[in-house]
């Protein structure tokens, strides 16, 4: 199920792309207050707009425009909006996004084409190990991806490895999706419990919400850590409500695989300029196909690298490499630069570490100071230095360290009725 565009060639994509930001661009100059406001304070004649290089023309849309004129970007009539969701306010308030019912058909499209890339067919049974309410959009776009596909799909919801077994000892699921160190979780409950995971049906997982693969696209820690134990296929997924569009891995895990129909992607340096190819920079998108909140060259604060040669698989599209790092969280610490997706590759080393959380907070002359709060049942001195010795020898500098109970750090990971576990915490505002 591989969409006839993405196996065109790069020109043919291209031409394709502008052909539908130019309806894009009229759609906003029609019905979006906001960019209608953008363009006649710029003044942006859309006839100027021919070409994707021609989008340097229009200002970047930010984060904190999202927050701050969020009814502006809606582009319907609230009776036409059918789902209401808002984001996960990871770094930031939570941003409103209705969905009207051309949204949630796209949204289907989307996840069905998304899952198809990772091998999952109409054949196949998917177990959901994660939230479909709280307004969170991921867990209803799986489900729709799923009935789009064909595929039968089991709504768990997080959390309760015991649950989990229960279904897939049950139902039988060829594929999970789930957050990769619950995976952890449901091996141990497995072998503490006589079940022996390379004898279910398990044979792969669409992971979300952490990073799987080094930038060589080799596995990390965590990846390697679950394959020892299981010996299932892990791909990686990236995506976001504000995208409302998926980049999912194909056989061959090499990236995350660009749907051209659904979006338009730049990699900016920080001066909102394209980056040379290969290089990382500021993922920075434009929806296509979205009625109700679309956006115009979002950034979306992920630090990344896009991949531009062709794919074993047949798609001629981009890849979008492991996200770095988001650009609010970059770290300078004693000279070193740091992003918290490095510290958590270092941290998933240790078994001994149930949970943690990074802190980010300023000392008194001003200077990036970090604190790593560990969660663990093992002796804290012979942790404490083998985990003081890890880190130095990989960062070059070591942070503050403490340990303290799985439930202490339970509580920072989920303060309030956060639907993810918060890993990192600046506190410099």
């Amino acid at each position: 199920m591989i969409p006839e565009i993405e196996l065109k060639s790069s020109q043919e994509i291209k031409q394709f792309q502008e052909d539908e930001l130019k309806k894009l661009l009229y759609y906003l100059k029609d019905n979006s207050t906001y960019y209608q406001r953008v363009f006649k304070r710029q003044n942006i004649q859309i006839s100027d707009i021919n070409t994707l290089e021609d989008l340097q023309k229009i200002p970047v849309t930010t984060k904190e425009d999202l927050h701050r004129y969020n009814d502006d970007f809606i582009c319907i009539d609230s009776s036409n909006i059918i789902d209401y969701v808002t984001t996960s306010g990871t770094t930031g308030n939570p941003v409103f996004f209705g969905l009207s019912d051309k949204d949630l058909e796209r949204l289907a499209y989307n996840e069905a084409i998304s899952f198809a890339c990772s091998k999952v067919t109409k054949n196949d049974t998917i177990q959901l190990m994660t939230t479909i309410d709280r307004r969170f959009l991921a867990g209803l776009a799986y489900f729709l991806g799923a009935r789009k596909l064909g595929a039968g799909i089991i709504r768990v919801g997080a959390g309760i490895p015991e649950l989990q077994w229960d279904s897939i000892l049950k139902f039988k699921p060829s594929y999970l999706i789930a957050v990769p160190s619950f995976l952890l979780k449901l091996i141990e409950y497995a072998e503490n419990n006589g079940i022996t995971v390379n004898s279910s049906s398990v044979k792969g997982v669409i992971c979300i919400g952490e990073p799987l693969k080094n930038q060589d696209f080799s596995d990390n820690v965590l990846s390697l850590k679950i394959k020892e134990k299981w010996d299932i296929e892990l791909y990686s997924t990236y995506a976001s409500t504000e995208m409302s569009t998926a980049f999912s891995e194909c056989e061959f895990q090499q990236g995350g695989h660009h749907h051209p129909e659904l979006i338009i992607v730049e990699i900016l340096d920080d001066h909102n300029q394209p980056v040379m190819e290969g290089e990382e920079g500021e993922l920075v998108i434009t929806t296509l196909g979205v009625e109700t909140v679309p956006l115009l060259r979002f950034k979306t604060g992920d630090v990344i690298k896009a991949h531009h040669q062709p794919c074993k698989c047949g798609r001629n599209t981009l890849r979008l490499g492991p996200v770095i790092g988001r650009k609010k969280h970059m770290i300078k610490y004693k000279g070193t630069t740091i992003y918290p997706p490095a510290m958590y590759n270092l941290l998933n080393d240790f078994s001994a570490i149930e949970n943690y959380i990074i802190e980010l907070d300023r000392n008194e002359v001003g200077l990036d100071n970090i604190t790593i709060k560990v969660g663990t049942k093992a002796s804290s001195e012979d942790l404490m230095q083998r985990l003081k010795d890890h880190i130095r020898a990989k960062l070059r500098v070591l942070p503050t360290i403490m340990i303290l109970s799985i439930d202490a750090v339970n509580k920072l990971n989920f303060p309030g009725i956060n639907r993810k576990p918060i890993l990192f915490v600046d506190k410099r505002k």
